[in-house]
């Protein structure tokens, strides 16, 4: 009898073991660990003032988002403020670094950022209704530390004027079920099929909920990337969504009235 109890209770142990590296379970712990639903829901936008490390050059960089969809990134380079990239709801936009004059993005590229307004403040929060899809790859060690691999199936993005797929994989601290590292493909431009890596580390709790203070974005086995350290995250500020607004500069005729 003592030895079919031990059976059992072995047997009991790797079902929930197996249970708590489910997707489903992963994701949930993470939810539960970075805050729970309930303070991410709160977050009706975030402003982030950062250092970006660009080709040797330490910049000062603003990323603001909203819940609606509406973001803004920008950096000063030589005092003066360059906006990156803005979404105003329907435009996409940024300052040409040549011409100095804000330009619309192509169809393609606003296209793909409308599809991804319901990913703030998080993708996994809601993420069934958003009708995408979580599955367990299994383990790997990245960073030096041991992960779970999870899929992350998004709605299809358009590459080149066709509709493709569009995956992510999460890499989750197995002990404490915080993303330190996503991947995808590149889907179109001089780098496509090569794989973009994000490394999040120094996790830092505001308002109730733990956000990546570091942040390292670069090609898989480059070796090289271009690391963003957070500074300061407000949560719900003020922001004059003037901000965000795409405004079509003079015309050469109406500058000389």
């Amino acid at each position: 009898m003592k030895k079919i109890a031990t059976i059992v209770l072995i047997l009991l142990t790797a079902q929930i073991q197996l249970k708590a590296q489910t997707a489903e379970e992963i994701v949930a712990n993470y939810l539960q660990n970075i805050g729970g639903e309930e303070a991410l829901r709160a977050i009706k936008g975030t402003r982030m003032t950062a250092k970006v490390n660009a080709q040797g050059m330490e910049l000062p960089l603003e990323i603001i988002n909203m819940s609606d969809g509406k973001m803004l990134v920008k950096f000063e380079l030589q005092g003066q403020e360059i906006i990156q990239q803005a979404f105003d709801g329907e435009t996409a936009w940024g300052i040409n670094f040549m011409t100095q004059k804000a330009e619309k993005s192509d169809a393609e590229d606003t296209e793909n950022i409308k599809r991804q307004i319901g990913d703030y403040p998080d993708v996994f929060l809601d993420y069934t209704k958003k009708g995408y899809t979580i599955e367990l790859m299994g383990k790997e060690t990245v960073e030096g530390t041991e992960c779970f691999k999870v899929k992350l199936t998004k709605k299809p993005m358009l590459a080149d004027g066709e509709e493709v797929e569009n995956v992510n994989f999460y890499y989750f601290d197995t002990e404490n079920f915080i993303p330190i590292v996503v991947e995808a493909e590149i889907k179109s431009g001089q780098m496509k099929g090569s794989i973009s890596q994000t490394v999040y580390s120094d996790y830092q709790e505001v308002n109730g909920v733990y956000f990546p203070f570091s942040i390292d974005q670069r090609l898989k086995d480059s070796g090289q990337g271009q690391p963003v350290v957070i500074e300061k995250v407000e949560v719900n500020p003020e922001i004059d969504e003037a901000m965000f607004k795409f405004v079509e500069a003079p015309s050469a005729e109406e500058g000389t009235k």
